[in-house]
């Protein structure tokens, strides 16, 4: 649960009234934006008011009318979907800026620079953005912004996405242990364990994650995994 301190005002304006609640400036914005999130975090207070800075309470008659309910959640959710949530020009600066490291990080795991085939330090695609001007999108998803961001460094760093298929050999000895960290690192597109117990797999990963990947699997196996590059 967010602190009182930190809290910001969410409030909907409706049939004539003012409808009030405290919530986590952060966990709002993904609500508002459409993401799931945990409302026992959300809430800083599980009360509706019509005006929080006096903290006179909104009625229940008056919810229940409006609303149709009287549940805090779902009235909750209504009111910072439908209504505005005030937020400060530092959490806005902070939330932009959490956006930014968010999409420097996707292309630096996802993409190479195809004149060597080594991944783009988060530092030199970050210094490409600033030089392409990109502007950050507050109210859309990250994920809906990388390729748009891709699009204007390009002209500034050779880059594409590009991801890898690896054949891995995994010694009997550390296969139960490895088998989640493979699904984590990459997408497992064919598994088998060959007649030592050895597990055999097809991983495909994004191709800037390479080095990782080489470092965890010689970290997991003691140096003894074997890893094939099979399509670029």
């Amino acid at each position: 649960m967010v602190n009182l301190e930190d809290a910001v005002i969410a409030r909907l304006k409706t049939h004539g009234e003012i409808f009030e609640i405290l919530v986590d400036p952060k966990l709002s914005y993904e609500l508002k934006r459409g993401d799931e999130v945990d409302f026992s975090e959300l809430l800083a207070i599980e009360q509706i008011f019509k005006d929080s800075k006096t903290g006179e309470k909104a009625s229940e008659q008056l919810i229940n009318e409006i609303f149709g309910s009287n549940n805090v959640k779902e009235i909750a959710e209504k009111i910072i979907k439908k209504g505005d949530v005030h937020l400060t020009s530092e959490q806005r600066k902070e939330i932009l800026e959490e956006k930014r490291k968010a999409i420097i990080s996707i292309i630096a795991k996802k993409s190479i620079n195809p004149q060597t085939r080594a991944p783009h330090p988060p530092a030199r695609i970050d210094k490409a953005m600033k030089e392409a001007k990109v502007q950050i999108d507050m109210n859309k998803p990250v994920g809906e912004q990388v390729e748009g961001v891709l699009k204007a460094i390009k002209p500034i760093i050779p880059i594409r996405f590009e991801s890898l298929d690896l054949a891995i050999k995994i010694p009997a000895q550390y296969a139960t242990n490895i088998y989640g960290a493979l699904k984590e690192l990459g997408e497992m597109k064919k598994e088998d364990w060959d007649k030592d117990g050895n597990l055999l797999s097809l991983v495909n990963i994004p191709a800037g994650l390479q080095d990782e990947f080489y470092g965890k699997i010689n970290s997991l196996t003691h140096g003894e995994g074997e890893v094939k590059i099979l399509k670029r």
